[in-house]
């Protein structure tokens, strides 16, 4: 199943406490942003790659891409203020038919496999919308401030994870709608939910961490070091 994919790294990272963008920080000796671009570059689905940067940094991501041999990445794309908005200035740059299939995935989660790649995509040609996720594992409290109010019921609930793959036609519209109501979702399949037509999930890995916080790095580099015995 073909694709483009709007890989998202205009992020500032502020929970990460590193002082810089997160996914250049150094991971088994590539900058994380090209780990995750090497996963597309590699994918013979994958037709091209639109990288979301901040508007200062893109100098720098274009040295990344030459240096590391990253030739999928068609075009670049100015990010927004909000994540949001840095995907729809995204989608913009996106050249496909409104029928094909489009991919956004966070620049900052390196370990998406092809193989879930390909059933995400296959998803969305099917379904219009999907998402990888994976079950909650904890008990999960709804509290006010610190107070518990209730246990929600742990079958019913998925983490969501990236890539979300969508008809272009589909995330456009829902993504126009969203800028008419001024309504700010969580990720971009919280958008398509107010179309009101079906998501289909697909179960992901554990594996496929976004990176975060400092303790993240530490997980990311034992996953690396473990592929590597």
């Amino acid at each position: 199943m073909d694709y483009q994919v709007v890989v998202l790294a205009a992020g500032q990272g502020r929970r990460m406490g590193a002082g810089e963008n997160k996914v250049l920080l150094d991971l088994a000796g590539a900058p994380v942003i090209v780990h995750t671009l090497r996963v597309f570059e590699t994918d013979p689905s994958c037709k091209g790659i639109v990288l979301v940067t901040r508007g200062d940094e893109q100098d720098q991501f274009h040295e990344l891409i030459d240096k590391y041999r990253i030739t999928k990445v068609r075009t670049f794309a100015k990010g927004g203020s909000e994540r949001q908005e840095s995907v729809r200035l995204g989608l913009e740059a996106v050249k496909l038919a409104p029928d094909d299939i489009v991919l956004i995935h966070d620049g900052a989660r390196p370990f998406i496999t092809r193989e879930s790649i390909t059933r995400v995509a296959k998803a969305a040609a099917e379904y219009g919308a999907s998402l990888l996720a994976v079950p909650v594992k904890d008990t999960i409290k709804q509290a006010t401030g610190l107070k518990v109010e209730r246990t929600l019921e742990r079958k019913s609930l998925w983490a969501a994870q990236t890539p979300q793959a969508f008809r272009l036609s589909v995330i456009q519209e829902a993504h126009q709608k969203s800028v008419e109501t001024q309504f700010m979702g969580t990720d971009d399949v919280s958008l398509v939910e107010r179309l009101e037509m079906p998501v289909q999930i697909v179960e992901g890995s554990y594996r496929n961490i976004k990176l975060t916080t400092p303790e993240d790095l530490v997980i990311a580099q034992l996953f690396i070091e473990r592929e590597e015995e």
